[in-house]
């Protein structure tokens, strides 16, 4: 996390063109984060998280501004819909299921990050059982000659082995029975939740008998290592540092946060819109949760919420929630030049994505630029005649006109096919210009 606001700027300019402000805002609550965890411990509890409010249009780059960073950092990082929750008292998700989401999330990732540490030891593990698979051990009374001759078969496979050479011999593998499906709802409240947690253990013990199994050697190595990492990791040290990062380095993207906004035109006809602004005050405030994990608190959690504020305002939130979110950033609009600059200048962008996949059927595909700018001119056209979805409707625009080459990719094996304007222009004239066609196509 030790990155600077303007380092924070840079990475995402790789990937998000534009929303120059929408960055600094979100670049300079993380690094607040970090000076935050460098203050005396008695300050740290006092000083609390700036929770975002996000206003623009869908496909302006809202979620992927937010999910890079946490991705970029490390930090547990969960998006959810605010229009999918309900007030306690009615049929649907309880709010505080988005917290033991963000649990379920940092237990991967410390995971993840516990696994790739010791991933020598996993792998020693695996290969040594393998290897006692392919080479049984010699009983204590074995003579010298046949320990020595034990030694030098079991080095030859070991060798074969690690270099896969041996990686489609099949082979006979202890698993369990009948591995139980745990059952896993973060929606439950935390007293049902206990009672799963019970039931999943009682399953768990009802099999422990194992049966042997012929897999291939690679598959094999995928199965024990499974079991290896669960022999080797300390899941309590993962679990303590899970909550911890969930608690101090968690973010929560409340993503449609307009959809639960009810002004005063439509109060009272939505009960379940104000409960659940009310019902999401305490988490974003700061309380304890309950999760399957121990105890979470919330104080510490950025809160960032999006929404495009098209029908209601961030004022027909209720007071209380708007004073939860200090930070308003709003973000622009994709203008022709924007989305021809999310196709040439971010990295992994979907001209690349496209090039990439031909390849694999052995065709060069290349984008004029003159198509590129095409490209983004119907998307503008199309935004504008139809709903704004911003840089989403470059998906549908490209694979409209390149649908044909990439059916036929078998028959071009070899071929260098170049994607022109007067391709696209063929392509997608007709369907721009009918407004009605445009709305159900593009």
């Amino acid at each position: 996390m030790d990155m600077t606001p303007k380092q924070i700027v840079a990475y995402l300019d790789d990937y998000i063109i534009g929303q120059a402000n929408a960055k600094k805002t979100i670049a300079l609550a993380l690094r607040n984060r970090y000076r935050r965890m460098k203050v005396e411990p008695k300050l740290q509890e006092e000083i609390m998280p700036k929770n975002i409010l996000m206003i623009g249009s869908t496909g302006v780059g809202k979620t992927e501004i937010a999910r890079r960073l946490a991705k970029m950092m490390g930090l547990p990082f969960i998006k959810v819909e605010a229009s999918k929750y309900t007030e306690v008292g009615f049929v649907g998700r309880d709010v505080e299921s988005m917290v033991r989401d963000l649990v379920y999330e940092s237990i991967n990732l410390v995971t993840r990050e516990f696994e790739e540490k010791i991933k020598d030891k996993i792998d020693d593990e695996v290969n040594k059982k393998i290897i006692e698979i392919l080479v049984p051990p010699l009983p204590n009374t074995a003579s010298d000659s046949a320990k020595e001759s034990f030694i030098k078969t079991y080095n030859v496979m070991e060798k074969k082995l690690l270099d896969g050479t041996l990686d489609d011999k099949r082979i006979e593998i202890e698993v369990p029975k009948k591995a139980h499906v745990e059952i896993l709802d973060s929606s439950m409240p935390f007293d049902m939740s206990s009672m799963q947690e019970s039931l999943n253990k009682m399953l768990g013990g009802l099999n422990k008998e194992k049966i042997k199994k012929e897999v291939s050697i690679k598959d094999a190595k995928i199965l024990l290592r499974g079991f290896a990492s669960e022999s080797l990791l300390d899941l309590e040290a993962i679990k303590i540092e899970a909550i911890k990062r969930a608690e101090n380095g968690g973010i929560i993207f409340l993503d449609e946060i307009d959809k639960i906004a009810s002004g005063k035109k439509n109060n009272g006809q939505d009960p379940s819109k104000e409960g659940v602004q009310r019902d999401l005050l305490p988490i974003v405030e700061g309380s304890n949760v309950q999760t399957k994990f121990g105890q979470i608190k919330t104080d510490h959690i950025l809160f960032i919420a999006a929404g495009a504020f098209h029908v209601s305002k961030p004022s027909d939130l209720i007071p209380e929630l708007q004073g939860r979110f200090p930070l308003r950033v709003e973000l622009e609009a994709l203008d022709e030049e924007s989305l021809y600059k999310i196709l040439t200048s971010t990295k992994n962008s979907l001209l690349r994505q496209y090039k990439a996949l031909l390849e694999v059927e052995e065709v060069e595909l290349e984008f004029d630029d003159e198509a590129i700018r095409a490209f983004a001119k119907y998307s503008v056209t199309a935004n504008e005649i139809t709903e704004d979805i911003g840089a989403r409707r470059l998906h549908t625009v490209i694979e409209k006109v390149i649908e044909d080459i990439s059916f036929e990719a078998d028959e071009k094996r070899g071929q260098k096919v170049i994607v022109t304007k007067e391709l696209v222009s063929e392509k997608l004239d007709d369907i721009v210009d009918n407004v009605d066609t445009a709305r159900y196509i593009l």
